[in-house]
């Protein structure tokens, strides 16, 4: 590696700034990203219906903003998960048996 790749953080887009200094290149832009918000979106949109489309909860959650991605350029953790996925990477959450079964033995990675 000839040197450390850093994207500058412009505006509120934490989340792709975050990604590709991980991954270190230009990797995700905010559409792609927006698609993956879109994707989780629909698919929340499906498993409510699954509870009965003229239910009110699923009334109300259709009337709701995205939880995936804003205007300010907010992406969810959801959103990252599955834009690390592509690269074959997944978060491991602090709080998860997995992280306290590293922090136990750190170099036996499952």
């Amino acid at each position: 590696m000839d040197s450390i790749f850093h994207e500058k953080q412009e505006g509120s887009l934490c989340a792709q700034h975050c990604l590709n200094n991980l991954l270190q290149g230009e990797y995700f832009t905010p559409v792609d990203l927006s698609s993956i918000a879109h994707q989780l979106d629909e698919e929340e949109r499906m498993r409510m219906a699954e509870g009965g489309m003229a239910s009110e909860e699923y009334r109300t959650f259709l009337q709701q903003p995205s939880g995936n991605m804003d205007d300010s350029g907010f992406f969810s953790i959801q959103v990252i998960s599955n834009a690390l996925k592509v690269w074959g990477l997944e978060i491991i959450l602090f709080n998860s048996r997995e992280y306290q079964s590293l922090m136990i033995n750190p170099i036996g990675l499952t």
